[in-house]
Formats: structure tokens, C-alpha cells, sequence
């Protein structure tokens, strides 16, 4: 991950991208949206997966720095990092922004 007041690349980019394209992931994500830490158990309720496979989305979640896992006494706590997401946001406002610049030189182009 980047630190504070580096910019995010695509390569760094990338696993927070590919980790959000799986239904699983983001419902486990929208269980932590409130900002509480969650076990296993509290996050496995419902979704119909075993404990085990639930373990495995959210290993990709920490490993793209989405989430944090915490040891609480015998089990691990899971909570959501929103910083991770806006530092994402940043590198697509930049990118939006070079696509913006590179079609209005692309117009002021054919227009002359």
C-alpha cells in the first residue's frame, strides 16, 4: 500500500479493484460499512458460506488493505479501513481527469 501523500498506481490499484469484483466480498464489506469490527462467526452469519470460505474472501480483502484483522482474545476481528477506498477514488479522479484533458485537446483539435 501506499503511504500517506504517495499516489496510488494501477499497480497498486489493482488488488483493491479485483478484490470488490466478487458479490461475496462486498457483502461482507457492506456487514463491516458500519465501522464496527466483526468476527468470523458475526460475518459468516447468512451468507450460506462455511467458515473457512469466508475466511478465504477476507483474506483478499486484507491482503488488497480493504479491511484489518485485530486478535481479540481467541478470535480475530475484521474491520473496515474506508481510507483504502478513497485513496482509490483519488487514482480514478486522476485518471478520469487525463481522459477529460485528453479529449477536450482531442475536440479543440478537430474543431479548428
Amino acid at each position: 500500500m501506499p503511504s500517506a501523500g504517495t499516489q496510488r498506481s494501477a499497480r497498486d490499484a489493482a488488488p483493491v479493484f479485483a478484490a470488490l469484483g466478487d458479490t461475496t466480498r462486498l457483502e461482507l464489506l457492506h456487514r463491516l460499512g458500519d465501522g464496527q469490527a466483526r468476527s468470523i462467526t458475526q460475518l459468516s452469519d447468512g451468507l450460506g458460506l462455511t467458515r473457512q470460505g469466508v475466511t478465504k474472501h477476507l483474506r483478499v480483502l486484507q491482503e488488497a488493505g480493504i479491511i484489518r484483522a485485530r486478535k481479540v482474545g481467541r478470535e480475530r476481528r475484521f474491520k473496515y479501513r474506508p481510507e483504502s477506498i478513497d485513496e482509490v477514488r483519488t487514482y480514478l479522479d486522476r485518471v478520469s481527469k487525463q481522459w477529460d484533458d485528453a479529449l477536450a485537446r482531442l475536440k479543440a483539435f478537430v474543431e479548428e
